[in-house]
């Protein structure tokens, strides 16, 4: 148990339901003004319609994200009929004993590799040189396998992308990419496909020409960019793709809280700011909706945070040393990239401060930033038990210096397990006010009490009509992401709080809202989108 000088110390962290009900419902308003005057945020995509269910085919897709490159073949079967009984078996807590559902979907020659700091740094020919030389060796794969087993040979890949960063579009395929952030040093606005396309071409031509080149096929087809999307724009189709919906039942938004954090939500196009809609003049924009890109976690978001006190001194501190100062705030507090560092901060100030042990003999990864990463948190301390196990594992992860003679002990092993844990329930907990506070924003549950007017002028009769064209018994949230799905406890408790938020809401009007993995959702969705296109 934490003394109770720690304990009281760490209070600023700690999140009661009712602050979090009135974050979520701040969010809500902060979500609607945003739409409305932000630039940079609420992007609208070129995603009108979710998939059917029956788009198939077979695709070449990518998922560039903030720290891994993935490329694979998709094959899509179409529509499978779930019945209420097997889409209980798509669900991990389901007591159902139905045998379980054929997947949709097939993944092959899938690849994936790091993004090193250094390509991260890189000029951006260099950047998407090496992407080039990644998806050539899987089109290497595909066409080895094809040949070999005498299948016809297509000259041409018709080709998916999903890109974790923000950009405009004013077509499916098409990208100008904005300024990337999680540590890119790319800031320029550049033509994705473009940059794509041209390094694939590279290194399509060196293996035309260089017997060296490690592929083993040296005349390699060409590629055909038909779909572009965001992480969690792609994630929302690959569940809305493989989740039949239902009055009852329906898909309606997608998060990712992985290196980095964002959500996609449809929304109606006259809720957005007239310049984000120009393109889409030909649509009745006072009916349809349009799926947009969030960046939730950059600085439109930071007003509710600060106003309700969420911010602490880490926090700050964590911020003082990133790249762009104040960029992200949301991020820092939610995802991956930044968790461990704020744990090693925190601890930091702890041992220090409120302890009196001499920082030069503590470990070195306590005084180091980044020292410590967020995935030996969730590996190594959120996966143990306070106590002497805790003690080995930390030892031998943080050794002492060598010329001093501190050591960990039962005591301060316990101090970083209850950092860990708290900084995680935080993080979760966060996630689950600003779920909550954009579907609220969008009219799908009555979370909060201020509806008498919108942001945007919208009384409050139409936001009740609004409430009841997106009824359902259940609104399904696709998630993914590192962070969310391996860090234990996040998701869990993340879940949680959704569900006590809208039990703090209108439980009468409230539909549940259910967490549910997507898994391969940027892959997956790529393709999907890509069917779309062909199929459209």
């Amino acid at each position: 148990m934490l003394p109770k000088t720690i304990s009281e110390y760490l209070d600023p962290l700690v999140v009661d339901d009712e602050r979090l009900h009135r974050l979520a419902c701040r969010f809500s308003e902060t979500f609607r003004h945003l739409a409305l005057t932000s630039f940079n945020q609420f992007l609208p995509t070129p995603v009108a319609d979710l998939p059917t269910g029956h788009e198939r085919g077979k695709f070449l897709a990518i998922d560039l994200g903030g720290s891994n490159l993935r490329v694979g073949l998709v094959e899509l079967y179409g529509a499978i009929d779930h019945s209420d009984s097997e889409r209980a078996t798509l669900e991990p807590d389901s007591e159902s004993s139905a045998g379980p559902v054929e997947s949709p979907f097939r993944l092959a020659f899938e690849r994936s590799w790091p993004i090193g700091d250094h390509l991260k740094m890189d000029r951006v020919d260099d950047l998407f040189a090496w992407i080039g030389d990644c998806i050539a060796t899987v089109v290497a794969d595909v066409m080895a396998f094809s040949l070999h087993y005498n299948e016809t040979v297509s000259r041409e890949l018709i080709l998916g992308i999903t890109f974790s960063f923000p950009m405009i579009q004013s077509s499916l395929a098409k990208a100008t990419v904005m300024p990337m952030g999680k540590g890119f040093a790319i800031t320029s606005d550049l033509d994705l496909p473009k940059l794509v396309l041209a390094g694939y071409e590279n290194a399509r031509h060196r293996a035309s020409i260089n017997a060296d080149y490690p592929v083993p096929i040296k005349r390699l087809p060409g590629l055909r960019v038909v779909a572009i999307a965001n992480d969690t724009v792609s994630t929302l189709a690959s569940l809305a793709y493989s989740t039949k919906s239902s009055s009852k039942s329906k898909v309606a938004m997608a998060m990712i809280v992985g290196t980095g954090t964002n959500a996609t939500v449809p929304i109606r196009l006259v809720d957005l700011h007239p310049s984000k809609t120009a393109s889409y003049t030909s649509r009745s924009i006072e009916s349809k909706s349009i799926v947009v890109n969030t960046e939730w976690s950059i600085n439109g978001t930071l007003p509710p945070l600060r106003e309700l006190d969420f911010i602490t001194k880490w926090d700050e501190l964590l911020d003082s040393g990133c790249e762009v100062p104040g960029f992200q705030p949301f991020e820092q507090m939610t995802s991956g990239r930044y968790l461990g560092e704020l744990v090693r901060l925190i601890l930091l100030d702890i041992f220090a401060n409120k302890l009196n042990i001499q920082v030069a003999d503590l470990p070195t990864c306590l005084k180091e930033k980044n020292g410590i990463t967020t995935t030996l948190v969730a590996r190594v301390i959120a996966k143990a038990k306070p106590g002497a196990q805790l003690v080995a594992q930390l030892q031998e992860q943080f050794p002492s210096e060598r010329a001093c003679t501190w050591q960990w002990t039962a005591d301060t092993a316990e101090i970083v397990w209850n950092v860990a844990r708290i900084v995680q329930t935080r993080a979760s907990s966060l996630v689950a006010a600003a779920t909550m506070g954009l579907l609220d924003s969008t009219g799908h549950l009555s979370l909060c009490n201020f509806h008498t007017r919108s942001s945007n002028g919208h009384n409050s009769t139409e936001n009740e009509q609004k409430l009841q064209a997106n009824g359902a018994q259940e609104l399904i949230v696709a998630c993914t992401g590192g962070t969310i799905i391996l860090y234990p406890q996040y998701l869990k408790t993340c879940q949680e709080r959704i569900n006590k938020l809208s039990q703090l809401g209108n439980t009468q009007r409230n539909a549940r809202v259910t967490l549910r993995d997507a898994p391969n959702g940027g892959i997956v969705g790529a393709a999907v989108l890509a069917a779309t296109i062909q199929d459209s």
